[in-house]
């Protein structure tokens, strides 16, 4: 659990899923972030935090998402409007990045509209091959749709059309 500016960010549970689809829903809707069926974000709890306020009031969520052995993808950050540029984002983050150390992860990636932000949190856009062409024939396997995204693969393009692929080595 972290606590940043009054912000305290903890593993998200099943009962939390709910307050995630009402955090992303907004973001569905302005087509900033995919929409995931409940199952999904039910089979998904482990990846997730959730940010409260003192008073246990959820936030913020995000997720981080093994991706191959040294690579992560932070997905599905959100925070409530009302809360937002008051520290929320950056203690999801913060979070994220040391679950991802404690994983043994070095390398998080992210595809966002929201570039400045993540440069602010010492990611870059990434070049074209981030993975090697032999993991990536195998990352080639996964039925995960952020894979996809990630390996830019032509099916999900209407996906992921005006996102930047960013990265930051830990």
């Amino acid at each position: 659990m972290t606590t940043t500016t009054g912000i305290t960010v903890r593993r998200a549970r099943t009962s939390d899923i709910p307050t995630i689809q009402e955090l992303v829903e907004p973001l569905v809707q302005n087509r900033v972030l995919l929409g995931k069926d409940r199952v999904v974000l039910y089979e998904a709890v482990p990846e997730f935090r959730i940010a409260e306020t003192a008073d246990g009031t959820p936030v913020g969520c995000g997720a981080l998402h093994v991706m191959w052995e040294d690579l992560g993808e932070i997905r599905t950050l959100a925070t409530d409007p009302a809360h937002r540029g008051k520290g929320v984002g950056h203690a999801l983050i913060e979070q994220l990045e040391q679950d991802a150390r404690a994983l043994g992860l070095s390398r998080l990636f992210c595809l966002t509209f929201e570039v400045e932000f993540f440069r602010r949190h010492g990611f870059e856009p990434a070049g074209e091959s981030v993975v090697d062409r032999e993991i990536y024939y195998e990352m080639l396997r996964s039925p995960d749709e952020g894979i996809a995204e990630f390996l830019d693969l032509s099916r999900v393009k209407p996906n992921t059309l005006g996102n930047t692929r960013m990265l930051k080595v830990l």
